[in-house]
């Protein structure tokens, strides 16, 4: 009786396993017939990174998944040097950008869906450092990464809280900023505050931001000013059903603590 036993649950073990691969085969097919839309991101955890097996994953990805899943696409998550963005978004390389892409300020730049969350550009320091608000930058040096939004906020000058600095240091690989303070190399610098805080969490570092943000912006998923599909107006009524739903909170919140005030974008900029 006990062998018959164990022969039967080794079947229905079998049984629920090739069930369990069928349905994740017919769901494959299912999305493999879906079209294709081409997502240009960046590395910018927790937004857009890889995953330990080398997949892309974080917040955006997940966002752009389940609203173009809505859709009707299959989102394929595209590396791109950011500085080209606008290059490869016009010529077509990719559909859209989504990562962490900061919409204000640059609304007549593309055409957009969004905000679908807030974000706080602000800026870090070495916690002995002297700088305690925006002003005390006068006369020193900061690192920010090409073509961001801290790029244009301090070589713009249209922010009286911002001062002249000695020099803003513009590099290309986002990491670099956190290695040139760690080193010293500068005194400060400027990203996205969660940005910020992921990499303190990642690699063991400690930093101090400033209590005084740069800018509270808006992050948008930007579509070439050429692109007539009407994919910008589609995703933006999908993007405010998924904040309707609740869909974008629990996103949201496997990444961040207390992820509704990030959602509180109804009016804004408006």
């Amino acid at each position: 009786m006990k062998r018959c036993f164990l022969c039967l649950l080794s079947a229905l073990c079998l049984a629920v396993l090739l069930a369990g691969c069928a349905f994740r085969g017919q769901t494959a097919d299912a999305d493999a017939d879906l079209p294709v839309i081409k997502v240009g991101y960046e590395n910018y955890p927790p937004f857009t990174y890889l995953d330990a097996d080398g997949q892309p994953t974080g917040i955006d990805v997940a966002l752009a998944r389940e609203a173009f899943s809505r859709m009707g696409y299959r989102p394929e998550f595209v590396p791109v040097d950011w500085v080209e963005k606008t290059h490869l978004l016009d010529s077509g390389a990719v559909d859209c950008l989504w990562s962490s892409f900061t919409m204000t300020d640059r609304e007549d730049d593309y055409h957009w869906a969004g905000p679908y969350m807030l974000s706080r550009q602000v800026v870090a320091v070495m916690p002995g450092s002297e700088v305690q608000t925006l002003a005390d930058l006068a006369g020193k040096t900061v690192a920010v990464q090409a073509t961001t939004k801290p790029e244009s906020l301090f070589l713009n000058h249209t922010d009286s809280r911002i001062p002249e600095v000695r020099a803003l240091l513009t590099v290309q690989n986002r990491e670099l900023i956190f290695s040139y303070l760690s080193k010293g190399y500068v005194d400060a610098i400027a990203a996205h505050e969660i940005s910020i805080v992921q990499f303190m969490q990642d690699y063991g570092l400690e930093y101090r931001i400033l209590d005084e943000p740069l800018q509270v912006v808006g992050l948008g998923v930007a579509f070439s000013r050429s692109d007539t599909r009407g994919l910008d107006t589609e995703l933006n009524a999908v993007l405010a059903e998924m904040r309707a739903d609740g869909t974008a909170q629990a996103i949201l919140a496997g990444y961040l603590p207390n992820p509704e005030r990030y959602l509180e974008v109804d009016g804004y900029g408006k």
